[in-house]
């Protein structure tokens, strides 16, 4: 893991009433962190994602995984290093929506 996927991991996920699983293999990716219970993956990138061939293959990968009811949102590493309880909160408000939506 990366540090920011450790932090990610140690300080906030790893403990949330809801189970994740990091690096869970779904179709033939790997993702960073699921949850099988919100049909959420959460995904940190680093730079390579933010190329054209990056980008291109994050929105074929995410448009299979949402057509098997996964969504998935992404953060930046720079996210988690500057804005961490907002990664948090925003992870939560994301988990409480779909939860809402069953």
């Amino acid at each position: 893991m990366t540090k920011q996927e450790r932090k990610l991991w140690y300080c906030f996920l790893r403990t949330y009433p809801l189970k994740f699983r990091r690096k869970a293999v779904i179709l033939d990716y790997i993702l960073d962190f699921y949850c099988s219970g919100a049909g959420l993956a959460i995904e940190l990138d680093c730079s390579r994602h933010y190329t054209d061939e990056g980008r291109e293959y994050d929105t074929q990968r995410t448009e299979k995984l949402n057509k098997k009811g996964i969504e998935v949102i992404r953060f930046s590493n720079k996210d988690v290093n500057e804005r961490f309880d907002e990664v948090c909160e925003a992870i939560k408000s994301i988990i409480n929506d779909r939860k809402g939506k069953e």
